[in-house]
């Protein structure tokens, strides 16, 4: 007895060319319930009379697709692959077999010949947990997610860095990227401030519980709660929302992963080896990823506001910290002993807490209640010469100081802080 193998299909077909045959079904009805011509039905029907169930199996089973690639045509493919791009997605690899060597493959069949060869896992294998998925917001502009990605963006042929990334929330575009040598305050400052003056104030900025954006340590906050980068976004209006997890920022977490995969490659092969470069690079990637990946907002209205007058960034993106003035018009910053000038505004602010501006490009200044005291500092070096009248106050500040904290007291400059271009304490 001979066993046959059929699909559905074809046991479907088999039902109902069997009633046609029986004379149960007209052929015309057998043609509507099979989908195919009356004409079919009949060659159908011969086949059926003539061999049985047997006759209705495709006859093209066992062969190769009239449109099966050529085997010369794979070969030469997955060389090219090997040799450029081994360490590629197929997505990605047959966009650029396409861009750079005018092979067009389609990224299925190409995804099927390197999971054939090894040089990719099918996503059942690579699947992780799932999670419940959070609905995107509506409009460009209403929440930005933000990230800090560190990385080997230039592999072996540059230091390792860190990309900070923008990504709306809405439409899944890069609206900002930019290569720092850390993740800090005075970065995010810069780039947040490229950001604002390219698009205006998002509602909010949503990031994870980095020491930037969120408070970790009690006590160690100022006396508002918010960090300084918090503290600068509440100057302009703009929420900073941190997530409790990593999945909660899953778009930005995918963003970082694709571009660690096409960003790496794409800085590979146009030859990219340092930061400065990278950041040059990044604008025309941004714009190609956002043609092939970014999504059409639900809602078509960008809340993004427009920048003001009242934003003064200069001011705004500055690490701030509070002082009180001593009687002897000094106060202390980063291990550093300032002196004022006796001006009348710096009298004024005796017992007051002034505050201190340190600027991203190294510039610092003292204020009080709106007056800039910057053009008074002095600072007070073992070298530094004193006014004879202030010099018992300053040395009755300094023993008190050393008698508080004698193995630790220093009256040189303080350390310089990450991402500053300059140091800020000069004398004059």
């Amino acid at each position: 007895m001979r066993v046959l193998t059929m699909s559905d299909t074809e046991l479907n077909k088999l039902e109902v060319i069997r009633d046609v045959d029986l004379e149960r079904m007209p052929a015309r009805a057998a043609a509507v319930v099979l989908g195919i011509s009356e004409r079919q039905v009949w060659r159908l029907l011969k086949r059926y009379r003539l061999q049985g169930a047997g006759g209705l199996i495709s006859l093209k089973r066992g062969q190769s697709s009239n449109r099966k690639t050529p085997y010369d045509v794979r070969l030469a493919v997955m060389a090219v692959v090997r040799a450029n791009y081994a360490d590629f997605g197929p997505t990605f690899a047959a966009e650029k077999l396409h861009e750079l060597h005018d092979l067009s493959v389609s990224r299925e069949t190409l995804r099927a010949w390197m999971i054939e060869d090894g040089l990719w896992q099918p996503r059942k294998k690579r699947r992780g947990r799932v999670y419940q998925p959070r609905y995107r917001r509506d409009c460009v502009g209403e929440l930005i997610q933000i990230d800090g990605s560190d990385h080997r963006w230039f592999e072996g042929r540059g230091p390792k860095c860190t990309l900070l990334v923008f990504i709306d929330d809405a439409t899944s575009r890069l609206m900002h990227l930019q290569f720092v040598q850390t993740e800090s305050t005075f970065a995010y400052y810069k780039a947040t401030r490229i950001y604002l003056e390219t698009h205006g104030k998002p509602i909010a900025f949503y990031s994870d519980k980095h020491a930037v954006f969120r408070v970790n340590k009690p006590g160690g906050a100022n006396t508002d709660g918010l960090t300084q980068f918090g503290r600068a976004l509440s100057d302009l209006n703009i929420e900073i929302i941190c997530a409790n997890s990593s999945q909660a920022k899953g778009r930005v977490e995918r963003a970082n992963k694709t571009l660690q995969d096409r960003l790496v490659k794409e800085l590979r092969l146009a030859g990219v080896s340092s930061m400065a470069d990278g950041n040059a690079f990044l604008p025309g990637f941004i714009a190609d990823y956002n043609a092939r990946f970014a999504k059409l907002p639900a809602n078509p209205k960008d809340l993004h506001r427009a920048m003001t007058d009242r934003d003064n960034l200069d001011d705004t993106f500055t690490w701030r910290v509070e002082r009180t003035l001593s009687q002897a018009l000094t106060l202390q910053y980063e291990k550093v002993l300032f002196i004022l000038e006796p001006t009348e505004a710096a009298q004024s602010a005796i017992g007051k807490r002034v505050t201190v501006y340190d600027y991203p490009d190294g510039r610092l200044l003292i204020r009080y209640e709106g007056q800039d005291l910057f053009d008074k500092i002095r600072q007070v070096k073992q070298t530094s010469v004193v006014e004879n009248k202030r010099l018992g106050s300053l040395l009755d500040l300094i023993k008190q100081s050393q008698e508080a904290n004698p193995t630790t007291y220093r009256t040189h400059k303080g350390p310089k802080r990450r991402d500053q271009s300059g140091h800020m304490f000069d004398v004059g």
